[in-house]
């Protein structure tokens, strides 16, 4: 499993337009939706202007076809207009409980 943590920190009093036009364009969903995902999840940081991105996917493959996907690109477009920084940790790991 690959499991990508993502901490955008938006401009200022940009997080909830952020998070409204990734709803808007069902770019959660769609993530959601795809072939490989296990968990594609949004929540706040402790920060007023963080989005917090929590991702799981079953392999390098699903990854990397999500991040060819239309929506994909479309997120790229919003975070231009609406994010500072954005960082990434990302682990390889596998699921101790079922």
């Amino acid at each position: 499993m690959i499991i990508v943590l993502v901490r955008y920190t938006c401009k200022d009093g940009c997080r909830e337009k952020f998070y409204e036009e990734i709803k808007k364009n069902g770019i959660d969903t769609a993530s959601k939706e795809e072939d490989g995902n296990v968990m594609y999840e949004y929540s706040y940081g402790i920060k007023e202007n963080e989005l917090i991105l929590t991702e799981v996917w079953k392999d390098d493959e699903a990854t990397q076809i999500h991040m060819n996907s239309d929506h994909f690109k479309r997120l790229g477009d919003l975070k231009a207009e609406y994010v500072e920084n954005t960082a990434f940790l990302r682990y390889k790991g596998e699921q101790t409980n079922k």
